[in-house]
């Protein structure tokens, strides 16, 4: 049940209030001191990782998800702990345990709509700790990120330089991504002399771990884009990269997701969920798997030496089970003999 009236209060003015109600519950014997403690600094750091001015109800299951995994990565501090070392499963369990605990509240004191732990997809598994419960995107969420892209490849440009316009290489950069499902690295590798034409379909000589090649064939749409950049939208320079910034530089790595998160604003939100380089790439060789392509040729697609190691890449998608029932190969065609 929604509250009568929202409380617009920052997450460091919510956290305060918690902790105080969480050191109240000691006084009673409902909570004993050390469990209060590891609470409240549990919440905490949840604070100073979501943003301790940010209003609380503005907040994401997104953002939840952000603030989890950056907290499994974040050192822990333990004298016991060796130096460096990240968060045990054991302490990311807890942690996101303390947040659910700290959403639920908030939902009761109105100073929040939703509790937007309904919507996080990272979830604590038995080993390993606190990981995206999906990677892949579903086919609705994939093809409303790709027609985003395809979108903003032909749109009309927008305002500022010519030569600082980046809008159909972002577009390019997801449609390569989500298509063929290079790794990140591979794709800002890659050159302008990597792409030929053989017979009139463009291939991406992609060059991979251990110094291994494959030719991956362009789809028709991602071949137009790319044609298109070259043709009028990528900086007039001496450089080989494919990719490059406004200023003519070879795009960086960590530029990448950047890139994306730019093309989702333009995805109408009930099809948006926010996913990562690596993540385009399950979801490529998810829907490939899914529409029963070769596996051989999802492999070699993926650079794969091995075919079990496609097991990694196959997320589950909500539904699939049911889809692969009605179009059961042996039930089609039933009729007259």
């Amino acid at each position: 049940m929604r509250p009568v009236k929202l409380k617009r209060l920052t997450v460091e003015e919510c956290v305060d209030r918690y902790v105080e109600l969480v050191r109240a519950k000691t006084t009673t014997g409902a909570l004993s001191p050390a469990t209060a403690e590891v609470y409240g600094r549990d919440v905490a750091t949840f604070a100073e990782l979501a943003g301790a001015g940010r209003v609380l109800d503005d907040l994401t299951g997104e953002d939840v998800d952000a603030v989890l995994l950056a907290f499994a990565r974040k050192p822990d501090g333990r004298r016991s702990s060796p130096a460096g070392a990240a968060q045990s499963p054991s302490s990311q369990s807890r942690f996101r345990r303390s947040v659910s605990a700290f959403f639920k509240y908030a939902v009761l004191s109105g100073w929040v709509q939703v509790d937007p732990m309904t919507a996080a997809t990272v979830t604590a598994k038995e080993r390993g700790g606190l990981r995206a419960e999906r990677r892949a995107l579903t086919r609705e969420q994939a093809q409303g990120l790709v027609g985003a892209a395809r979108e903003q490849a032909v749109a009309e440009p927008g305002g500022g330089r010519r030569d600082q316009r980046t809008e159909v290489r972002d577009a390019l950069i997801v449609l390569l991504l989500s298509t063929l499902g290079p790794r990140v690295s591979e794709l800002v590798r890659a050159n302008v002399e990597d792409f030929y034409t053989n017979d009139g379909v463009r291939y991406w000589r992609i060059f991979g771990k251990g110094g291994k090649t494959r030719d991956v064939p362009l789809p028709a749409d991602v071949t137009e884009v790319l044609e298109g950049y070259l043709s009028a939208a990528r900086p007039a320079t001496a450089e080989k990269a494919l990719l490059l910034s406004w200023r003519g530089r070879r795009l960086a790595r960590g530029d990448v997701q950047a890139v994306i998160d730019r093309v989702q604003r333009r995805v109408d939100p009930s099809q948006r969920r926010s996913v990562t380089p690596h993540g385009l790439r399950h979801t490529t060789a998810t829907h490939l798997l899914a529409d029963a392509v070769d596996m051989d040729a999802v492999r070699r697609v993926l650079g794969h030496s091995d075919l079990a190691t496609l097991g990694r890449y196959r997320d589950e998608l909500p539904g699939e089970l049911e889809v692969a029932m009605r179009a059961h190969p042996l039930l089609r065609g039933r009729g007259g003999a």
